[in-house]
């Protein structure tokens, strides 16, 4: 994406506070003095069989993004691409029923939207989002010393690349719907209160990825392998090397960042695994942590866990 719009000259504005600059996860323009409006847009093919489940997740795939920046979801519009032959009018209720209940529960409400016919079935939205200007959480302002916290298990792609496969037994593929599914608001409300340093959400460029992102030039990161949480069945298909294409890509992309010793090439395949609607990775100063995980425990967020600390080694990922 970034050798496409490289070279693309985009208007300056003194409103925008976040652009496409720093590969954050949205944008926000300021309104005036106490509000700025957070956008994003995104949205997935199918990952489950169940419609409902799969709008509920598409839905908290897209409202991620706005909860990563420490804002409030306002409104949301639908994007709806389907193949009349294959998907019901029933089926289609049913996605798009997911996705208000998704909605409503973050606290937002849904205006409208947009659907064409296509041969492959999609569903998202596109996301408003509040934030004061001067409290937008950005994904690079890490500090070396901080620790690094994620709030969800890894493994929704090697999983629902399974299920595509008629590989996945019922209760990983049910299991892992259950964490695409659950919203990362109430962890970034808790993260914003506790007070950080940085924050992103774990989607298609994986843990690697992101945390690539977060590290920048500035910072390196540390990772424990033994630490970081696994969706039930990750490792099993990751054993069988059943990783989307995306995965493959993020490996060539942010592969040469990545320092490793003794892990499996299925191990390292995890932590590049392109996830659906993944948890939340937070920097906190130390002096911070314990509270920040509790506070997530407490909340019903009980994988939430430290997985490795920032530090000085600019621009490269250590994991062991």
């Amino acid at each position: 994406m970034k050798q496409i719009i490289g070279g693309l000259k985009f208007p300056a504005n003194a409103a925008v506070l976040v652009g496409f600059e720093g590969s954050d996860d949205a944008g926000v323009y300021k309104i005036n003095d106490n509000d700025a409006i957070v956008q994003t847009v995104d949205f997935i093919t199918p990952v489950v069989d169940d419609p409902y489940t799969y709008g509920t997740i598409a839905a908290a795939n897209s409202l991620s993004d706005i909860f990563a920046m420490g804002a409030k979801v306002l409104t949301a519009l639908n994007i709806v691409a389907y193949d009349s032959c294959h998907v019901t009018k029933e089926m289609l209720t049913e996605i798009l029923r997911g996705g208000i209940d998704k909605v409503t529960e973050a606290g937002g409400i849904i205006l409208g939207g947009h659907t064409i016919t296509d041969i492959e079935m999609k569903y998202g939205l596109a996301v408003t989002g509040i934030v004061h200007p001067e409290k937008a959480v950005r994904n690079n302002t890490v500090k070396a010393g901080d620790d690094l916290i994620l709030t969800k298990p890894i493994g929704s792609g090697v999983i629902t690349t399974a299920w595509k496969g008629d590989i996945a037994a019922k209760e990983h593929i049910d299991k892992a719907a259950y964490w695409m599914a659950q919203l990362n608001r109430t962890a970034s409300e808790i993260a914003v209160q506790t007070g950080i340093s940085a924050m992103t959400d774990v989607t298609g460029f994986g843990l690697f990825g992101h945390l690539s992102e977060m590290i920048g030039q500035n910072c390196g990161a540390a990772l424990d392998m033994s630490a970081i949480p696994f969706m039930d069945g990750a490792k099993e298909y990751a054993g069988m090397m059943l990783f989307p294409g995306g995965s493959q890509r993020n490996r060539k992309y942010f592969g040469h960042k990545v320092k490793h010793g003794g892990l499996s090439s299925e191990e390292l395949m995890l932590l590049f695994d392109a996830q659906t609607s993944g948890g939340l990775l937070i920097s906190v100063n130390r002096s911070k942590t314990n509270e920040l995980i509790k506070k997530l425990h407490d909340s019903g967020i009980e994988t939430a866990s430290v997985i490795g600390q920032f530090n000085d080694d600019k621009g490269f990922i250590t994991v062991k």
